[in-house]
């Protein structure tokens, strides 16, 4: 089936089966690696993306689901000053660990302070709720946001 959607702020076009997982057609179709498949059912977090800008799993998404839609990944996030400084935070308080999970915390992190640019920490908590660390905790996890909110006020 062809599908035809946005795709980091551009649009395009892909024969992919309808069926299969985003995550399987972002990685496979797009070559966009910094999507990870870790559980494959929608629990650690690791293929957020966002989608029509809200934090989903693409895991959980069928591929035929995004028709028409809007997604967001990593990649196309990076050249937006807002996320750098959120990637800044998450250096700068020794979020990142192993790196696995951290495409999914960043996704999270952006809508979250996209959407309330002063959040509380159990805001933080809540909005990265989705996510599965297994290096870190969350502590820092949490500080890291509370501080690229700081950064971005």
């Amino acid at each position: 089936m062809n599908i035809s959607l946005i795709l980091n702020d551009n649009k395009v076009n892909i024969d992919f089966n309808p069926l299969r997982p985003l995550l399987e057609m972002l990685r496979e179709g797009f070559a966009l690696r910094s999507l990870k498949e870790g559980c494959g059912r929608g629990e650690c977090g690791t293929c957020t993306v966002l989608l029509d800008g809200k934090p989903v799993t693409a895991c959980m998404v069928a591929s035929g689901q995004v028709e028409g839609r809007s997604v967001m990944t990593l990649e196309g996030l990076e050249g937006n000053e807002s996320f750098r400084r959120i990637q800044r935070a998450f250096m700068e308080t020794g979020a990142v660990q192993c790196g696995f999970c951290t495409p999914g915390f960043l996704i999270a992190a952006y809508a979250l302070l996209r959407d309330n640019p002063s959040p509380g920490r159990e805001d933080i908590r809540r909005a990265v709720s989705g996510n599965l660390c297994r290096c870190t905790g969350y502590t820092k996890i949490i500080d890291a946001v509370e501080r690229a909110g700081e950064i971005l006020r």
